[in-house]
């Protein structure tokens, strides 16, 4: 049975999902030091995804790409603990203030160099933008098909991808050749847990720059074994125009961002009458909090 190989995108965020008072710079840009650092949610789906398939047909060989500052290795030892093969972090100063299209630029140039891959797989969309652009402006690039809001890859054959898109409207299953990107939703299965083996086994891994940073006295076992170096790629890696990357290659301009502080200005208490229950209903709506 032919194993396949495969690319998931991933990104590092803040976690957003829980946001406080201190959450945004009084310039109204995100302040990520005070938010924790978190593997995408929904690329977390999409490699779940992938290890399926590497599940189903043995010799699948799994790389985790994100791109970012250096302390994005953590997600790539996220996804090794969980069953990825290896991970390359695409990481330089030039890449700094992209937007979604200088981003897939930067990605698509990156997958050219890598080549021979069968399938990339992503998650919808980032925590952090909630765009969802990155994901189906990749194979613009790279000229290759792509299916998006996949919930399940249900199969692989003869050379095509099997898979149920959820959408508003409700379900379809589609086939598309490989190679191929695939963009999954949240909806998808949850990414399965670390694995305790996969764990003791990279829990070491680092790229370059962590091992020059690096104090340890077991640094001897990176040459013993390679698996534990994760690649660093800088824009030297790859083919690339500057000027279409980073914020020269950014025509997305933020014009302002308001930071938004619910607050309680009171309570109201009601009883379990029909007439409160009514009235109730009728305050919700007319704040727009329903319909």
């Amino acid at each position: 049975m032919k194993g396949y190989k495969i690319i998931v995108l991933a990104k590092q965020v803040p976690d957003t999902r829980n946001v406080g008072k201190d959450a945004m710079k009084a310039d109204g840009t995100v302040n990520r030091a005070a938010l924790a650092a978190i593997f995408n949610p929904e690329d977390l789906n999409a490699l779940e995804q992938a290890l399926r398939i590497k599940d189903n047909f043995p010799g699948t060989h799994i790389t985790i790409l994100t791109m970012g500052p250096g302390r994005a290795a953590e997600i790539i030892r996220e996804g090794m603990f969980r069953g990825a093969d290896d991970g390359i972090l695409l990481t330089d100063r030039a890449f700094a203030g992209s937007d979604t299209l200088a981003t897939s630029y930067a990605l698509g140039q990156t997958l050219k160099k890598i080549k021979n891959f069968d399938i990339i797989i992503a998650g919808r969309q980032a925590i952090d933008g909630d765009t969802a652009q990155v994901g189906p402006q990749v194979p613009e690039k790279l000229g290759i098909p792509q299916v998006t809001y996949v919930e399940e890859i249900k199969s692989i054959e003869n050379g095509k991808v099997i898979a149920k898109r959820r959408l508003d409207s409700g379900v379809e299953v589609v086939s598309c050749p490989m190679p191929l990107v695939i963009t999954v939703n949240g909806t998808a299965p949850d990414c399965r847990a670390r694995n305790a083996r996969l764990l003791m086994k990279y829990k070491h891994a680092k790229t370059v720059s962590e091992l020059q940073n690096s104090n340890e006295d077991y640094l001897h076992l990176y040459n013993d074994r390679p698996y534990l170096n994760i690649q660093e790629w800088t824009v030297n890696d790859i083919e690339s125009v500057s000027c279409e990357l980073g914020l020269t290659g950014s025509p997305t301009k933020v014009k302002t961002i308001e930071n938004v502080v619910l607050q309680s200005k009171g309570a109201k208490v009601i009883s379990s009458s029909d007439v409160d229950i009514e009235e109730l209903m009728k305050d919700l709506i007319e704040s727009h909090t329903i319909g």
